[in-house]
């Protein structure tokens, strides 16, 4: 039978899984292609302000 490990020490592997995770998600939130040309998803993500100004008159 497995021994039973302690409060502690589950906490503790929790806490460092739920930071992995997070760092996981931050690197792939930041994630681009490097040569982003005009045009490709990563370049029309939102509008530029000057753009947005001259669509609202």
């Amino acid at each position: 039978m497995p021994v039973r490990s302690r409060t502690a020490e589950r906490y503790a592997r929790a806490l460092a899984a739920g930071l992995v995770a997070v760092a996981a998600l931050l690197l792939a939130a930041n994630a681009a292609p490097v040569d982003a040309t005009p045009g490709s998803p990563a370049s029309d993500t939102a509008p530029a302000p000057d753009d947005l100004a001259a669509a609202t008159r």
